[in-house]
């Protein structure tokens, strides 16, 4: 099943729209997570479930988006 690219673009214009009145842990904590999220599903990939790596990484990265001062 493949997500039509219109609905993924309008998903990560709504996500960004949201962000202004965000705190600063608030912020990292996004940014943490979308990184973390790319980056194991980029790894998840290589090594068979891109899904299982974005929900992985994307925690992780969040966690530590949220602790870092």
């Amino acid at each position: 099943m493949r997500i039509p690219t219109v609905l993924v673009l309008s998903a990560l214009v709504l996500a960004t729209t949201g962000c202004s009145g965000m705190t600063n842990q608030q912020q990292r904590a996004l940014s943490g997570g979308a990184i973390g999220a790319a980056g194991g599903a980029i790894v998840g990939s290589l090594t068979g479930s891109w899904l299982t790596g974005a929900v992985i990484g994307g925690a992780g990265g969040a966690a530590v988006g949220a602790l870092t001062r």
